[in-house]
C-alpha cells in the first residue's frame, strides 16, 4: 500500500502523523511520476514528511497538457511552494528532476530568500554542462530508437505502438525540458549539495557528478551506488538509505 497518500494538484505527499520538521520534496525523472517515492515515507526518520512532485500528463494528472519548458515548469512548481515552506525543506531530484530542483531552489532564493536545508541531485550532469544527444525533435520512431539507450522501458513497451502514443508526449515534453534549458550564471547556494551516481551511468560519470561542486558555497559530497541510469530503482535501498542518513540532521532545528 502506498504511503503516499494526501494529494494536492502538484504535490503527492507522504503520511505523517505529527506536523513535520523538514519536507523531502522528490522530482522524478523524465516520463515519471510521483510514485517513483511511493515507498519511501515508511523509511525516512521521525519528523521527516516526502513530498513527491507530480509533472503534468502522468498518473493522477494524465489529463493534465505536459509542459515542454523549464520556465513553464518552475513558475508553477514555485507558487505550489507556498504552502510548504512554512517548514525546512530538503531536494531530491533525479536526471531531468536533479535540474527542476536545482533551478527552484535558484528561484525560491530569488524570490522568497528561502533555500533548501539541503540538495540532493542524483543521476545528473551539472547543469552547465548540455545534453550531448538531444531527442525532443525527432521522428517517433527516432525517438524510441534513442530510448534504448537508457533501458528504462522494456522492449515489448518500445514496440507497442498503442502504449508509446500514450506515453510519447509526456517523454517527449521532458526530453524538451531537459534540452531546451539554458543555462544562467548566478551565486553559488549557501545550502550543501550531495551527487549520487550509478557507477555504470553514461548519462551522468563521476567528473560531471563531481562538477556540482562548484554549485554550492557549503559541504558537497557525491555518492556512487552499483547500477546503470535507473540506479535509484534498483539500488533503491541504499539510495534511501543514503538520503536518510544526510537529511536527518538536517531536520533538526537550525542554530
Amino acid at each position: 500500500m502506498s504511503s503516499l497518500s494526501n494529494t494536492t494538484t502538484w504535490m503527492v505527499e507522504g503520511n505523517v502523523r505529527v506536523k513535520p520538521k523538514l519536507r523531502l520534496v522528490c522530482f522524478p525523472y523524465a516520463g515519471g511520476g510521483a510514485s517513483l517515492y511511493r515507498q519511501w515515507q515508511a523509511a525516512m526518520p521521525q519528523g521527516v514528511q516526502v513530498c513527491a512532485v507530480q509533472l503534468p500528463g502522468r498518473e493522477n494528472r494524465i489529463a493534465h497538457p505536459p509542459l515542454a519548458r523549464l520556465d513553464e515548469v518552475i513558475p508553477a512548481l514555485g507558487r505550489a511552494m507556498e504552502p510548504y515552506c512554512d517548514t525546512p525543506f530538503a531536494f531530491f531530484g533525479h536526471s531531468l528532476g536533479a535540474k527542476i530542483a536545482f533551478e527552484l531552489a535558484r528561484t525560491l532564493r530569488r524570490d522568497k530568500g528561502l533555500e533548501p536545508r539541503h540538495l540532493l541531485v542524483s543521476g545528473a550532469r551539472a547543469p552547465h554542462i548540455p545534453e550531448p544527444s538531444p531527442m525532443h525533435q525527432l521522428s517517433d520512431q527516432a525517438f524510441i530508437d534513442g530510448l534504448r539507450r537508457y533501458s528504462a522501458m522494456p522492449e515489448e513497451v518500445l514496440q507497442n505502438r498503442d502504449l508509446m502514443q500514450l506515453f510519447l508526449p509526456v517523454l517527449r515534453a521532458d526530453f524538451s525540458i531537459d534540452e531546451t534549458y539554458a543555462f544562467q550564471e548566478e551565486a553559488p547556494l549557501a545550502c550543501p549539495i550531495t551527487a549520487f551516481g550509478g557507477s555504470e551511468d553514461h548519462e551522468a560519470d563521476r567528473q560531471e557528478l563531481l562538477a556540482w561542486d562548484d554549485y554550492t558555497t557549503a559541504s558537497f559530497a557525491c555518492h556512487i551506488f552499483p547500477g546503470d541510469h535507473f540506479f535509484i530503482k534498483t539500488a533503491q535501498k541504499a539510495v534511501v538509505r543514503a538520503v536518510t542518513q544526510i537529511i536527518d540532521p538536517a531536520a533538526s532545528p537550525a542554530s
